[in-house]
């Protein structure tokens, strides 16, 4: 009986041991849950990242959770713009800079351009004057601010302050400079790329670009695979599977692109409005990015003194000398004032910030009321006749001649080709049907005053029926090279909104306390600098919308 019960107790063992070990063979973390095929098997087959389990947060990024607010609730409108009536919107989780963009990491940027594309090169002499940022825009007709125009960017005093005198075209392609420069970091640090490759095997005709390394990893470098496949990690690989030499999108390893933050993710951040929030609902209003409806701390250590860096009244840059002031009279160093509830510096004062959105009265809520944005351009890559990405490379760079006579390079060597989407892209969508979408029912035909619905056969408007009727400058290169500039002088224009203005946030140094609820918004050209807009970079959040659990809301 005994020696029963032992044999059927070992047949039970030896089948439970073969059916966990079936189970375990199913497990989804070693074999797909579509096919039953083994993941990351070392004789091939699909092979994923079990690792990549949350975005990594960018350097100087912080995490910004996501969530429902009222764009455009403002508790004074003295000057009656009608711009930002109140609208609910919901926002998606993302990352942003800790601070504004600095004088030092400009110059970072300024000198990898200068040795990349060196500018005695009159190839490259362009791409260099492109990125420079406008010191001239400190200079005043009845002020003496040369200390600023010669100082301001380069000098180590000034490392800590915000950059200025930069475009929103200057700050995009930083951005794009900046998401390219962390890319080709993370690369070096993981072993795929060859080790100081960046600092000292890089010219103008080898240089990393992200989407160029996910698209045609072969091309990345100018097609120099002693730096793509020159790291420890891809001669491991190399030895082992031929198919693992580069790091793909869905290893998770690169992160996506820096750019500047919608308005309406630069407004939910700058409310920081977490001491507001009881579990779900919101209990009251927030003027400003810090508690409270005054702009003087009423701490003790620092009663009076102002919470953010702006013009107090008429002739008032900075307050009376060691007392209730906000210490600047011009920009401050970031970091002067206390973070605000995402822990953001700045969102008040020191500079105003470009934002990624083009600018109309109206944000069209009824239209989208998630991740708010005007200003989508969509693009895709060129193909060539060989069924290739098209690159630029150093004798096909792409430059552009801004309004002001300007001449900055939109495409660098090293990049993909982008052309405008078409009809095999666009044919019975229902989402979008074109590529340019910053008109969207907004300022296209059917939204100038005169349309009749009844009659499309009528001509086009002229340019008075037009509901945007901005004016219309020119430049053109002459025949020696030379700008043409010719200054539109038409007495009929009624406005300076069109699709090349761009929103900006916050107020400066230059502005009264009004500006600083970070619901007003104001427009500026985005070939234009001034000495009072600077930026800071958002990156978007991939996964989850929060980083950890729910915690006490009160």
């Amino acid at each position: 009986m005994r020696r029963t019960t032992v044999i059927n107790i070992i047949i039970v063992a030896a089948f439970s041991t073969i059916l966990f070990s079936c189970n375990k063979s199913r497990d989804y973390k070693n074999s797909s849950r579509a096919t039953g095929w083994s993941l990351n098997d070392k004789d091939g087959g699909f092979q994923y990242n079990p690792q990549a389990k949350e975005q990594e947060t960018g350097p100087g990024l912080v995490f910004v959770e996501g969530g429902t607010y009222t764009m455009g609730k403002v508790q004074d409108d003295p000057m009656r713009d009608w711009n930002n009536t109140p609208t609910q919107q919901h926002v998606q989780s993302f990352y942003m800079d800790e601070t504004e963009v600095t004088n030092l990491m400009y110059l970072e940027y300024l000198d990898w351009t200068k040795k990349v594309f060196p500018p005695e090169n009159e190839n490259y002499r362009l791409i260099y004057d492109g990125v420079l940022p406008d010191t001239l825009v400190w200079r005043n007709r009845l002020g003496f601010n040369e200390t600023m125009t010669n100082n301001y960017l380069r000098h180590p005093a000034y490392a800590d302050y915000p950059v200025v005198g930069v475009s929103w075209i200057q700050a995009v392609e930083f951005s794009k400079w900046r998401t390219d420069r962390v890319n080709e970091h993370i690369l070096e640090t993981e072993g795929f790329t060859k080790r100081g490759a960046r600092i000292t095997d890089v010219d103008a005709s080898t240089t990393f670009n992200t989407q160029t390394y996910l698209t045609s990893p072969t091309d990345a470098y100018g097609g120099n695979t002693e730096i793509t496949q020159g790291g420890r990690t891809s001669e491991r690989n190399a030895q082992r599977d031929s198919t693992n030499l580069y790091v793909q999108l869905k290893d998770g390893l690169l992160l996506p692109d820096y750019r500047l933050p919608t308005e309406a993710e630069w407004e939910y951040a700058a409310l920081g409005l977490g001491s507001l929030r009881s579990y779900n609902v919101y209990r009251g209003k927030k003027k400003y990015p810090w508690d409270g409806q005054y702009t003087r701390s009423g701490k003790r250590k620092t009663r009076g003194d102002q919470l953010a860096n702006f013009k107090q009244g008429r002739g008032d840059y900075g307050g009376i000398a060691g007392w209730s002031d906000d210490g600047a009279d011009i920009t401050a160093p970031v970091k002067s004032y206390q973070p605000n509830d995402f822990g953001l510096y700045d969102m008040a004062g020191n500079v105003a910030e470009w934002v990624a959105d083009v600018y109309r009265p109206i944000i069209d809520d009824q239209f989208n009321d998630f991740n708010y944005f005007r200003g989508n351009i969509y693009t895709k890559n060129a193909i060539g006749e060989d069924g290739k990405v098209t690159l630029i490379t150093t004798e096909n760079i792409v430059y552009d001649t801004l309004s002001n006579g300007q001449i900055i390079a939109r495409n660098l060597p090293g990049e993909i080709l982008q052309v405008p989407v078409d009809e095999n892209e666009t044919y019975l969508r229902t989402q979008f049907s074109e590529s340019d979408n910053r008109n969207f029912r907004d300022g296209d035909r059917r939204s100038t005053r005169n349309y009749q619905s009844f009659n499309d056969d009528l001509e086009e408007e002229s340019s008075t029926q037009m509901m945007y009727n901005s004016p219309q400058h020119s430049v053109e290169a002459g025949e020696e090279g030379d700008l043409d500039r010719q200054y539109d002088q038409e007495s009929t224009r009624t406005t300076l909104i069109n699709d090349e203005v761009r929103v900006y946030k916050g107020g400066s140094w230059r502005d009264r306390n009004y500006w600083l609820d970070p619901a007003q918004r104001r427009y500026f050209p985005q070939d234009m600098a001034t000495d009072y807009i600077g930026f800071r970079n958002a990156m978007s959040r991939v996964g989850t919308k929060s980083k950890q659990g729910k915690s006490a809301r009160n």
